[in-house]
């Protein structure tokens, strides 16, 4: 080979081998380059386990056969060698050398092995056999075998330094794909760890979701969705995205999803939660920046409260199989400290669709994002109005199942090449029946714990919860008499009945009650006592404007009542 040749052969031999993503890719480009060009079969043995680091122990180095120039696929082989024997002294030295020279041929015959009967396999005659230690910033990670046929010149002295080359830009290019597969590995983990294991079932509305990493050039990101169950059966639906794409883009990512679960438990509006989530973001460093989609679903009312914050617009899908880009004022994205931000009150009717996503799904670099935003639409309109799936919504209508319009959403990026990872929320609203729901705003004072028995009970006798009447009675008595003590403004009683009988009493008071055991002399204390004891499951939410103090009951019982007067 010239001078002139071997030099254009090293520039297109470097920029192969630092294309490869993987190690096999890197070891895939290293064959594709240097046969026949170089040599008639390349044989790279890695250490195995493939350690890269400060902890990795010099020797003994166990060597792994992971491929061989002429495409073969021969079985791996594994090769021992001594600590003080001919190749460990080889290795360490790092020079490539041929195998035939009178010094070099025995840590070849170890590093070539035994014949079948146990004999030690020779070099083969002549410069026909070079072996170059790869060697990875401070350790041996293998070699590199490269070898020659009978039928084409040997090896020269000027393909030793073209053999070292070969074999320095292939060690450096495994050990930077050891440590993005690593890095990319402790990414992704982070990241599927923090996104939810699954998605609450809450009555009056259903979900599904995905989320795609994106493709092997960038494999992590800081995409996230998340579901959370509020009072009064409303559901928070969130989806958002950190910008970039590194471990630290998911750590930011699980930061911001713990932020916006702590201020959905204090039920805030849609604009304040995106307020407080933009302080927060820049204490964590102004340098990261982030949109958000923050939206309050309400089965009872059948509206959606909604914010957002420099993140694409939702879809919502009707049962007709019309679809709609909703209209909700973008604002500046999280970090960037504005602070401005709007909430927007839609109406959700039963049956409808709403399809949260992350820009990964609509933006492309051959197309701008409302472009891509108008495709997804136009697939859901198709899926919505195919008469498939389950009976939903209004009487009569066909809505396809959730996991269908989701992977239409998706499209065909399962498979596509991707620069961007991608989460996808779809919510089918299915509300609560008017009639499954009552609500009334009390007076505080000595006389409402009564007059919230009366109303308790003549609702139930009209659901058909007799035998529910006297616990609830009991129950409602002492949390609305709790109320009264510190509200100055009308209590609000709810009641609904879903799979459970869930009964709701709001105040202005930011108090929330706390359970003690009352002592025998004491004449008061015993009310979340008794509301721990008879209830299936209680609570207390903090509000912006106040608190809700809830339990819930299970409707099978067997209990019997007599009709109100």
């Amino acid at each position: 080979m010239a001078p002139a040749d071997r030099l254009r052969f090293l520039d297109e031999a470097t920029g192969r081998i630092a294309r490869g993503m993987d190690v096999d890719e890197t070891l895939l480009e290293l064959r594709r380059v240097a046969v026949p060009a170089f040599a008639d079969r390349v044989h790279v043995l890695l250490r195995e386990p493939l350690a890269i680091g400060d902890e990795t122990p010099e020797l003994p180095v166990i060597l792994l056969r992971q491929g061989d120039g002429d495409g073969a696929g021969a079985p791996p082989r594994a090769v021992h060698p001594s600590v003080t024997g001919p190749l460990a002294g080889l290795l360490l030295a790092g020079r490539p050398v041929f195998a035939n020279a009178p010094g070099d041929a025995p840590a070849a015959a170890e590093l070539l092995g035994p014949r079948v009967g146990g004999a030690p396999l020779p070099p083969p005659p002549g410069r026909r056999l070079i072996i170059a230690p790869l060697h990875a910033r401070t350790h041996v990670i293998g070699a590199l075998v490269l070898t020659r046929d009978a039928g084409r010149p040997p090896f020269t002295g000027d393909d030793l330094v073209v053999a070292s080359l070969l074999a320095t830009h292939t060690a450096l290019g495994v050990y930077k794909a050891v440590l993005y597969g690593r890095d990319a590995s402790v990414a992704d983990a982070l990241q599927r760890t923090m996104l939810p294991p699954s998605l609450p079932e809450p009555p009056g509305i259903r979900l599904a979701s995905r989320y795609l990493p994106a493709s092997k050039t960038a494999r992590v990101g800081g995409d996230w969705y998340d579901a959370i169950p509020l009072p009064g059966n409303r559901v928070a639906l969130v989806i958002g995205d950190v910008m970039g794409h590194s471990v630290t883009s998911a750590a930011i990512m699980g930061q911001l999803r713990t932020i916006v679960q702590t201020l959905a438990g204090l039920d805030l509006p849609p604009d304040e939660v995106l307020h407080h989530l933009d302080e927060q973001a820049e204490r964590l460093g102004g340098q990261h920046i982030a949109t958000c989609l923050y939206g309050v679903y309400d089965p009872a009312l059948r509206r959606l409260v909604v914010a957002n914050a420099g993140h694409p617009p939702p879809l919502l899908l009707h049962p007709d199989g019309r679809g709609e880009i909703l209209r909700v004022p973008p604002g500046a994205p999280i970090g960037v400290g504005s602070g401005s931000f709007e909430t927007t009150d839609l109406p959700a009717p039963s049956g409808s669709t709403l399809v949260l996503y992350t820009d990964g799904l609509v933006e492309s670099r051959g197309a701008d994002l409302l472009t891509g935003v108008e495709e997804l639409l136009g697939r859901l309109r198709a899926t919505t109005g195919t008469p498939t799936g389950t009976t939903g919504g209004a009487a009569g209508t066909t809505l396809p199942p959730l996991e269908a319009v989701c992977d239409e959403a998706l499209g065909p990026l399962g498979k596509a090449v991707r620069d961007d990872d991608v989460a996808l929320l779809a919510a089918r609203f299915v509300g609560v029946l008017p009639e499954t729901v009552a609500y009334w705003y009390l007076a505080p004072h000595p006389q409402t714990a009564g007059q919230a028995r009366r109303l308790t009970r003549r609702t139930l006798y009209r659901w058909g919860l007799e035998h529910l009447v006297e616990t609830s009675e009991l129950l409602i008595s002492e949390v609305v008499a709790n109320a009264v003590r510190y509200a100055n403004r009308p209590i609000t009683l709810r009641l609904l009945r879903t799979d459970v009988l869930r009964c709701e009493i709001g105040d202005d008071s930011p108090l929330v009650p706390r359970m003690r055991h009352a002592l025998l002399s004491d004449e008061g204390g015993r009310g979340l006592f008794l509301v721990d004891q008879l209830a299936h499951r209680w609570g207390a939410t903090r509000l912006s404007t106040g608190k809700v103090v809830w339990f819930e009951q299970s409707l099978a019982g067997d209990g019997s009542g007599t009709a109100p007067l």
